[in-house]
């Protein structure tokens, strides 16, 4: 198998994790590939028109898209537990994960404004609703950390740990470890585990 990534995605990273935990990243090429917005890039186009990262490739040559969907074929596969199979727990599993996505979009959206929107064109309150967002969403979290804590290694904690390392990577000075220390207690606890350490992105 093949798998498109970078290593500051944050959505590539997770997939990354969940191979590791899965046994399965001895079994996975990693293809660095760059994607930037108002770029043209012909080539990955051709591997998905969205341009995003990550795209697997199966050993029988069919493509994969989203980071879920992906960990979600890895997870059959290996006949795992990252994504429980039943119960409330599976919904709970799915909610939160999908939550994650969209604060990591938006901050992705944030970094676009202010680092490739021209100063005169950029759109302040755009900017802070996108950011209140992702506040609000450490929020919520915070309030749920001593379960995050307590469960079994799930893909929604998977996507968290990489939501906080962007946090860290992009807005570096934002203080969520003060506002929100039982997630930081989460993130250290993560930390311990090597498939988080072995795709660490790289120093900001």
């Amino acid at each position: 198998m093949k798998l498109t990534f970078s290593p500051t995605s944050p959505f590539a990273r997770k997939v990354r994790i969940a191979a590791i935990e899965l046994h399965l990243n001895d079994r996975i090429e990693l293809v660095p590939t760059t994607t930037s917005p108002g770029q043209a890039i012909s080539e990955y186009s051709l591997v998905t028109p969205l341009k995003k990262l990550p795209v697997l490739i199966t050993d029988e040559g069919d493509t994969i898209l989203d980071s879920y969907v992906i960990v979600e074929y890895l997870n059959e596969l290996a006949n795992g537990s990252l994504i429980p199979a039943n119960g409330a727990r599976r919904w709970r599993v799915k909610s939160d994960h999908c939550l994650v996505n969209g604060l990591i979009d938006s901050m992705v959206l944030c970094r676009y404004e202010k680092t490739l929107r021209p100063p005169e064109l950029q759109w302040q309150d755009w900017y802070d609703d996108h950011w209140t967002r992702v506040w609000n969403g450490l929020a919520w979290f915070e309030r749920r950390s001593e379960a995050l804590m307590n469960d079994p290694l799930d893909l929604a904690q998977i996507a968290l740990v990489c939501m906080l390392d962007y946090v860290d990577f992009r807005f570096a000075d934002c203080g969520w470890r003060q506002a929100y220390p039982g997630l930081s207690a989460f993130y250290r606890r993560m930390q311990e585990r090597p498939s988080v350490t072995m795709t660490a992105p790289p120093p900001a």
